[in-house]
């Protein structure tokens, strides 16, 4: 047994739901998998699953069951999320979360389900999902990057989806592709002759000096796995070198320069710093309930002033790379010689704040949705076509436009703002100030904790908002645009 007291495994954990068969259901766990590994090993010190009793059987629909082959039945007598919730806690908390897909999709139910159960979540020393990891690291030599197509590509077997082979999976794809991608980094130039290293996971060069990471982008699905695999008695093969050496972002040479110290192989650490302090993105489709992909956009450089609207003058923006950046591409957009930041009064918020989305740490990433007028429109489609042009002169990238005009709503076009956060202490904050307009005055709002529903109170749909917000360009994981990062928030409560 593993000391509760010693945090340093790494916990790789699944869970399996129900598949919801109408708009706002929602999901019901059915069965949470886990093991605890040995970062420097990477073997198996721990496991436990169980299946899940939801509230209500009828969520278990036939669709549900097809998914992963878990039936009414099957969880008559199984504890309810309740009964598990200490046990969960402590194998998560204070650990090295990894999975597949997991910050979009088991972080959320997770929360989710603690939540309804008025429990405070497990918080993790830092998360690593594979999905966004792999399609970085591994390009799209493997199709879409779900597990199932990962195993297939490697030869393990086929899905079966359940929580507890999903994660012994999960490990065994990550020690193939480090593999993989360790014999490259020796001998690159035979690999690439021979065409075995995909093009989507080389760095792009361009005349501009941009660089970016290609890849898929991330999946909505649940992770898939194998039964096939016996984990107990197979050797700790297939060490993760190549994650652990490159993830300083130095190359990995044949030969190492003199006085040069390599860094262990089997050192997770530098790893989980990079995926900690550079957050993982999803691949989001522009609509009412999700949020643009891209990386944060701490790069730029902060300022105070604002253009009016009708002020911006398009001759003068201009688009440029941020130098020195390590990491995934960065761009700023400029007017004239100062960061663009623009002034919209008057906005009509059309959705309010959405939570669908997670950031690396598993808080709520949220945006609302505001009308677009034809002036905020023109100025913003005229940056969508500069920014457009700077990254389609090296890249593969899908464009998503700043403005979303739907399919049939045409003529009602909106744009999303961002709202960004930073963690402080062991707490986290709101970055973007919030002002309230109430008759002649305006009033700065003052939160006293992280809440989202304090928030939510405040942006509502028919509100009118003053927004001053930053255009943050991005490529990043085969998706591309401009983020709309709101600074500062003036909200008419009259």
């Amino acid at each position: 047994m593993v000391s509760s007291i010693d945090r340093s495994e790494i916990a790789f954990f699944d869970l399996e739901t129900t598949v919801p068969t109408r708009p706002g259901q929602g999901f019901a766990i059915l069965e949470f998998g886990s093991i605890l590994v040995c970062p420097r090993k990477l073997i198996e010190l721990q496991s436990y699953e169980t299946l899940v009793k939801p509230h209500d059987l009828s969520l278990i629909s036939t669709l549900s069951a097809r998914a992963n082959g878990i039936t009414p039945d099957a969880v008559v007598s199984a504890p309810a999320f309740s009964d598990i919730a200490d046990k969960v806690y402590d194998i998560l908390h204070g650990r090295i979360w990894v999975g597949h897909n997991i910050i979009r999709f088991d972080c959320v139910r997770l929360r989710d389900a603690f939540a309804q159960i008025n429990r405070v979540p497990p918080e993790p020393k830092g998360i690593i999902d594979s999905l966004a990891l792999l399609t970085q690291r591994f390009g799209r030599r493997a199709g879409d990057m779900k597990m199932a197509s990962l195993a297939n590509y490697f030869g393990l077997g086929k899905q079966s989806h359940r929580s507890l082979d999903d994660v012994r999976m999960n490990l065994e794809v990550l020690k193939y592709c480090a593999t993989v991608l360790f014999l490259e980094s020796c001998l690159p130039d035979i690999f690439t002759e021979n065409s075995w290293v995909s093009p989507n996971a080389t760095t792009r060069n361009c005349s501009n000096s941009k660089s970016a990471v290609d890849g898929t982008g991330p999946s909505t699905s649940p992770p898939s796995s194998s039964r096939n695999i016996d984990h107990h008695n197979s050797p700790p093969s297939h060490p993760i070198f190549s994650l652990a050496a490159s993830s300083a972002g130095e190359p990995v040479e044949n030969e190492p320069e003199p006085g040069h110290v390599q860094p262990d192989p089997f050192e997770l650490g530098p790893l989980v710093d990079r995926i900690e302090n550079e957050p993982l993105e999803a691949n989001e489709s522009m609509d009412e309930e999700s949020s643009a992909a891209a990386t944060a956009s701490n790069f730029i450089t902060e300022s105070t002033e604002f253009v009016n609207l009708d002020d911006v003058s398009i001759p003068s923006i201009t688009i440029t790379a941020v130098p020195f950046f390590r990491g995934p591409q960065k761009m700023q957009m400029l007017h004239g010689d100062a960061p663009l930041q623009i002034r919209c009064d008057a906005l009509k918020i059309r959705f309010g704040l959405s939570t669908r989305f997670v950031d690396h740490a598993g808080r709520p990433r949220l945006n609302f949705v505001v009308d677009a007028s034809p002036n905020v429109c023109g100025v913003l489609d005229a940056c969508d076509n500069i920014a457009k042009r700077f990254v389609d002169s090296g890249s593969s990238s899908e464009w998503r436009p700043v403005v979303n005009r739907k399919p049939g709503f045409y003529n009602l076009p909106t744009i999303r703002l961002q709202l960004p956060t930073v963690a402080e202490g062991d707490g986290v904050r709101w970055v973007t100030e919030i002002y309230q307009k109430e008759s002649s005055s305006i009033q700065r709002v003052v939160f006293s904790r992280y809440d989202v529903a304090e928030l939510e109170s405040l942006i509502r749909p028919g509100s009118f908002v003053d927004a001053f917000f930053s255009l943050d360009p991005y490529d990043y994981q085969q998706n591309a645009g401009i983020r709309l990062v709101a600074k500062k928030l003036i909200v008419d409560s009259n």
